[in-house]
């Protein structure tokens, strides 16, 4: 006759080994937060931007160094992005909402605003020639529209591993997963813009790496068209530093009114006016402005 099985010990017990001791473990976890996670409701976000009541927020998250988020904005909604500590780099794509079809063209804003440099009064504009959405403010002026994002085989090369779960993220394969959250896939990923790591064409063409402004440096968008917003905190592709460096990204959004008609950004440029009067133009056809 075999021995009788022992009793299991319930010290070491696993507190998930049974349905029910499951639920009762995940229910205590309500209420638990930990730092690289959304704030939900936003509303609940301690520290509201001033002047900006905590009721407005409809976004408030820290993304940390090698991770990623994704959000849908309505049209007129701010969106600040803030360097915590001095070495979050946002890889930054938007889309119209409900045309993903239609996105951010890097080469467009660069091209139609005759400015290869992003910053304050600058428009992110989409393959339609029309507003995705407008930098507000800016205080770190350290910024890149020109490389885009890390790539698989070059982080792999660099540091290791470039996987999207492993140690060392490229930005490329976060963003496939924030775009796989709205029904996109690969092909739906154009060149990103980047925001807190400057770089800057030199005499001889070559580009040049400013690195970052600094702690707590901030910038601000407006949602000028409904969006579709991805964003991955990976190193840039050209730091120097041996290292995988990335520290937490901080995201608030809030609802606010689009750039109206007669305001200094809307008539800053030609170029840019006629941007917005696209914009508007496709709205007021379905009624949405």
């Amino acid at each position: 006759m075999g021995s009788l099985a022992s009793s299991p010990d319930p010290a070491t017990t696993s507190l998930t080994a049974t349905t029910h001791a499951a639920r009762v473990h995940a229910r205590a976890q309500e209420g638990a937060h930990v730092t690289d996670m959304p704030t939900v409701p936003a509303a609940d976000w301690p520290e509201p931007p001033p002047g900006v009541s905590a009721t407005r927020l409809t976004w408030a998250e820290t993304i940390g160094g090698g991770n990623y988020s994704h959000q849908v904005l309505a049209r007129g909604t701010a969106l600040e992005l803030t360097d915590v500590d001095g070495d979050a780099c946002a890889h930054v794509l938007l889309y119209y909402a409900d045309r993903p079809f239609e996105r951010l063209n890097a080469a467009d804003t660069v091209k139609i605003q005759w400015n290869a440099y992003l910053g304050a009064e600058r428009l992110l504009l989409s393959d339609q020639g029309r507003v995705l959405a407008s930098v507000t403010a800016d205080s770190s002026g350290r910024h890149d529209a020109l490389c885009g994002t890390s790539a698989l085989a070059r982080n792999a090369a660099r540091y290791g591993d470039g996987s999207a779960h492993g140690p060392t993220p490229a930005g490329r394969e976060l963003l496939k997963l924030a775009a796989a959250k709205h029904g996109l896939g690969p092909r739906d990923l154009p060149p990103s813009l980047s925001f807190f790591k400057g770089v800057r064409v030199g005499p001889d063409g070559g580009l040049e790496w400013l690195g970052s402004a600094g702690r707590g440096t901030r910038v601000t968008l407006r949602a000028e068209s409904p969006l579709i917003v991805l964003i991955a905190n990976v190193p840039h592709p050209l730091d120097p530093r041996p290292a995988y460096t990335c520290t937490p990204l901080r995201v608030l959004a809030w609802s606010d009114r689009p750039t109206a008609p007669g305001a200094p950004l809307w008539d800053a440029t030609p170029e840019g006016r006629r941007a917005f009067l696209n914009t508007v133009d496709h709205l007021t056809a379905r009624g949405m402005a």
